[in-house]
């Protein structure tokens, strides 16, 4: 896997203070995206032990909610099994905090995937620029979902998302 950054005290990526690992791979290539260069898979950095390293070091912090993996897109072929594994770890050392997951993927089409029952929340769907509205919490357009992924696996219909918020603060 490979990223292009790591941000430390992130407020605007999910509740409370976070970190967040932001990855390289995207084929969905959404029109205006916020970050057109963390496409190519083979773009930035190699994750290696002093990222994941600078990534514990953050979450070891009390005041620290969790992570949040962005991107390019945590679920792109190229980063599925390392994000999973990452998660894993992560959950295993840390398991108060919390594990949101931005994807341009819809829930539809990743509720069964491996890695789902391992986050908390996942903000999905591609960003879509006639939907824009910087008011929106936690996402970039109106079709995108904030999902509680824990209370949506548990629901009678997972095939129905549960939001984990509304559309404002």
């Amino acid at each position: 896997m490979r990223y292009h950054n790591i941000t430390k005290d992130d407020m605007l990526n999910g509740d409370g203070l976070r970190v967040v690992l932001w990855v390289s791979g995207c084929d969905h290539c959404c029109k205006e995206c916020q970050n057109p260069i963390t496409w190519d898979p083979d773009g930035g950095l190699l994750f290696d032990e002093a990222a994941k390293k600078e990534i514990f070091d953050e979450l070891d912090k009390d005041y620290i909610s969790g992570i949040t993996f962005s991107g390019g897109d945590p679920l792109h072929p190229a980063n599925r099994l390392d994000v999973k594994n990452l998660i894993i770890e992560i959950r295993n050392k840390y398991p108060d905090k919390t594990v949101w997951l931005y994807t341009g993927f819809t829930w539809k089409e990743i509720k069964d995937s491996s890695i789902t029952p391992l986050l908390d929340v996942i903000v999905d769907g591609e960003f879509e620029i006639d939907k824009r509205d910087p008011k929106l919490l936690w996402k970039g357009s109106g079709n995108q979902k904030v999902i509680d992924v824990k209370k949506t696996l548990a629901s009678e219909d997972p095939s129905e998302p549960v939001l984990y918020c509304g559309d404002y603060a």
